[in-house]
């Protein structure tokens, strides 16, 4: 009896807590307003989230599909190098992995490349590389502890990120990009603003765009682009998806932001 009671007041004790963070987690997509993107992405299936951190004021394209978890391809590039840097897997962002000499999909892939260079090129073998030296282990306390998608590895150390068994929606995509931006993801803060001047992409007078775009390149049929845009005055965080390539996906993802007029129109 007395081992029923304590039992009792623990989950108790444990409930708030849970029910708490699941009904945030659930306000804030049932809070999100309409974003009206269907033009931007011209008959195909996708969604979009974006989040001003200012307010708190969330944006969504397809409501749905947001919460549906998709295989990051090239996005996990960007926990893939915190865990790398955190891990001392690689020792910073300009430490150079040689070449094997194995010609693979895109010229730009075939020399020899730093952590830096790769997230810029979508170098995948590198991160795999990387991803091995890593080790399984870590791999999955690191993801365990990001509270990454579905936290599944068991696709294989240097694959489970590509049509594998790691999945992400966009809702929590976003919302690691959140937790990057205000560097209070389980890394050192030096990592966090490495990795973040890693995916720099376009800087302006008035903001300055950072972002990863992730294609499946089986069949080119899933195209990822997250990041965030940084103004003196605001912050908005973004993940979109689509069933088309990375690139189709950050075109739809500009196209929204300067709709909304985050970004200048050119």
């Amino acid at each position: 009896m007395k081992k029923y009671v304590v039992a009792m007041i623990l989950l108790l004790s444990v409930m708030p807590f849970v029910l708490g963070t699941g009904t945030a987690m659930g306000a804030e997509k049932e809070k999100a307003k309409e974003l009206d993107a269907k033009e931007f992405f011209d008959g195909k299936e996708g969604t979009a989230v974006l989040k001003n951190l200012k307010t708190g004021s969330v944006y969504v394209y397809n409501r749905e599909r947001g919460t549906k978890r998709y295989t990051p391809e090239s996005t996990f590039k960007v926990p893939n190098a915190l865990i790398g840097l955190e891990t001392s897997a690689v020792r910073d962002e300009y430490e150079v992995k040689r070449w094997d000499g194995v010609v693979r999909n895109f010229d730009n892939w075939n020399r020899d490349h730093s952590l830096a260079s790769a997230m810029r090129e979508s170098a995948i073998w590198f991160y795999q590389d990387m991803a091995k030296d890593i080790g399984e282990t870590r791999m999955k306390e690191y993801i365990r502890k990001m509270h990454y998608g579905n936290e599944d590895i068991t696709g294989g150390i240097d694959s489970f990120w590509l049509g594998s068994s790691l999945k992400i929606s966009a809702y929590e995509q976003a919302a690691f990009i959140e937790k990057l931006v205000k560097e209070e993801l389980p890394f050192a803060e030096k990592q966090q603003k490495t990795v973040k001047r890693m995916i720099v992409q376009d800087e302006q007078d008035e903001y300055t765009l950072y972002g990863k775009t992730g294609t499946r390149l089986s069949d080119m049929g899933l195209g990822w682009y997250v990041g965030f845009v940084k103004s003196e005055k605001n912050t908005w965080v973004f993940a979109v998806n689509v069933n088309s390539t990375g690139t189709e996906a950050k075109n739809i993802t500009l196209d929204i932001l300067k709709e909304k007029n985050i970004i200048k129109k050119k």
